[in-house]
């Protein structure tokens, strides 16, 4: 695999050229949606197969696979224009086997989504996914859940024809549709509705055929270190090695990190209790914060510096943002308000403000600047993207031979990112059930 970087000029038949490859490989493997646009900085991935096979009247995928030994997942993660769908038609240039992986290591990847998700994008994307987190489950005063906004039980079930295994999240929503900081304490600090949310959450994964919990309490404050841990320990036991347990948790650089985001997250007693962590890595750059790259790699490495001292190297997955911010300029505290877009969607802006997309080494993360077309000169408003490319992905996920971690987990999974998937494919072994 070769991450190609286009300069002023080129178009996908020179790119192709350089490379000896089909000018078709390029425009389906980056979704490329119109080739006669190519934005200046914008990274293409370029792939050289192995095996290929050139599909005949008669044939299945499944045929396919079973003549050269290998999964139809495999054949779905190397084909991503087939959707994760088995259809296809004579004619049709298959890569059975792409290149070897870079890395002799088998990785776990995870998913974020919400049930409304688009179906071709969730078929599109399970191939490559180990986990699958489904958001979210609320928690009423009571104790008993509240369901998604959505059906989630579709999901397990698409889920489980690529032997991705679902997990239950688990946040602090409430019937009103908020995260309430006041719900989880009381949770923690009493052990009767503590116990009464267990509960329910055997109940449901039992009749749900979820495979695991994945809990995301936020913002717990120093007081709620201990209750937390004995909440996650009490879950531990009722689960009963029947079902996994994920934990999210606050990108720490320390042990006495001050501020309520950190202080209730205890790495190494709650990596002693659950079967996998998720480190947030991401979210340096947000909505009402001043500019920045969502997930600058030295301040990653800084979060796993520490996570790989307090927690076993194999129940780290490190978070990997999909998602870029618009901010208009000037950044003013409490006031500027930036636009989440997809990073799909950043390229697209690029190109029709015409915009040259650069690239900050030290953060591993592309930006540009652009103005509004406003109706006068005077009316101008600079503003400011950031976002995550090909390079990005590289360069994230590189981190986890480099800190032996178990794998990734991505926030989120609702659009489809080509650059992401085919990396992760490339420097890889995924494994699908564990």
């Amino acid at each position: 695999m070769v991450i190609h970087t286009v300069k002023q000029g080129q178009t996908v038949t020179m790119i192709a050229r350089e490379y000896g490859v089909p000018v078709s490989r390029i425009i389906t493997d980056n979704f490329i949606t119109d080739p006669g646009k190519l934005t200046v900085g914008e990274d293409l991935i370029i792939r050289f197969p192995s095996v290929t096979y050139t599909v005949m009247g008669g044939d299945t995928l499944t045929g396919i696979a079973e003549e050269y030994g290998v999964t139809v997942n495999s054949l779905y993660r190397n084909n991503p224009f087939l959707d994760g769908l088995p259809t296809i038609v004579p004619g049709q240039i298959i890569t059975v086997v792409g290149e070897e992986p870079v890395y002799n290591k088998t990785v776990s990847f995870n998913g974020y989504v919400y049930p409304f998700v688009d179906r071709t994008v969730l078929r599109r994307t399970l191939p490559y996914l180990t986990y699958l987190s489904i958001f979210t489950y609320g928690i009423r005063n009571d104790g008993t859940l509240i369901s998604p906004s959505g059906d989630d039980e579709e999901l397990i079930g698409i889920a489980g024809e690529y032997g991705t295994v679902p997990l239950l999240m688990l946040t602090s929503l409430t019937d009103e549709g908020k995260f309430s900081n006041e719900l989880v304490s009381r949770i923690l600090n009493d052990k009767i509705l503590g116990d009464k949310v267990i509960e329910s959450i055997i109940e449901i994964l039992e009749a749900r055929s979820y495979g695991g919990i994945d809990v995301d309490f936020e913002y717990i404050g120093s007081e709620g270190k201990e209750p937390y841990v004995d909440f996650l320990s009490r879950l531990s036991e009722a689960l009963d090695g029947r079902f996994l347990l994920f934990v999210s948790l606050a990108p720490k650089i320390r042990d006495d990190q001050p501020g309520i985001l950190y202080e209730g997250h205890d790495y190494k007693a709650i990596g002693e209790i659950a079967d996998r962590t998720l480190l947030m890595t991401y979210e340096w750059g947000y909505t009402f914060g001043p500019p920045n790259a969502v997930s600058p790699k030295g301040e990653v490495k800084k979060v796993l510096d520490y996570a790989v001292t307090a927690i076993p190297k194999n129940k780290i997955l490190s978070g990997i943002p999909n998602y870029g911010y618009d901010w208009p300029l000037p950044y003013e505290r409490g006031i500027t308000k930036a636009k989440t877009l997809t990073n799909t969607e950043a390229v697209e802006l690029a190109s029709e403000k015409q915009a040259e997309i650069r690239y900050d080494i030290e953060k591993a993360a592309p930006f540009y600047n652009y103005f509004d077309r406003p109706s006068s000169f005077n009316d101008a408003v600079e503003h400011v993207v950031w976002f995550e490319n090909a390079r990005t992905c590289d360069a994230l996920l590189r981190l986890i031979p480099e800190y032996d971690l178990k794998g990734a987990g991505v926030w989120n999974v609702m659009n489809y990112f080509p650059a992401l998937w085919l990396t992760a494919n490339s420097l890889f072994n995924i494994v699908k059930s564990e």
